[in-house]
């Protein structure tokens, strides 16, 4: 088997992202797990990972159960930079689950979204509300 790197930015707090992880252990890989929401980010690692996954900010900004509205992130005209330096404040703002491999790098909602990084996959895999998925 080959060394293929799953990087996983993960909030253990969310049901999609605990089920993305949960995928891609039960597809027999070993991910790096980065619990952004500890770790935190920086404009520049934002803008590299959402470049790579095709995202403008404003697509991988979270509205639910964030502070969006209250910074004014919401309104028109809001710019990509002002969304960046708002997430690199607050980490919550990031959508989640992001996954990187070498196959690029997505939002993983839904969590099935996560396949088509991989090189493998379960062939059934049941997610936390009974959900069965298979490939």
């Amino acid at each position: 088997m080959t060394d293929f790197p799953v990087t996983v930015f993960h909030n253990p707090a969310c049901g999609t992202s605990r089920n993305v992880l949960a995928m891609v252990e039960a597809a027999g890989y070993r991910p790096e797990v980065v619990e952004y929401l500890k770790t935190g980010w920086d404009a520049g690692q934002l803008r590299a990972l959402f470049a790579e996954a095709g995202l403008t900010p404003r697509d991988a900004l979270r509205e639910k159960g964030t502070p969006a509205a209250e910074l004014g992130l919401l309104e028109a005209g809001v710019s990509d930079e002002a969304i960046l330096a708002a997430m690199a404040e607050h980490p919550i703002l990031v959508n989640r689950p992001i996954v990187r491999t070498p196959k690029g790098a997505a939002m993983c909602r839904p969590s099935e979204r996560v396949f088509d990084l991989l090189e493998r996959t379960p062939e059934r895999f049941v997610k936390e509300d009974g959900e069965v998925v298979t490939r």
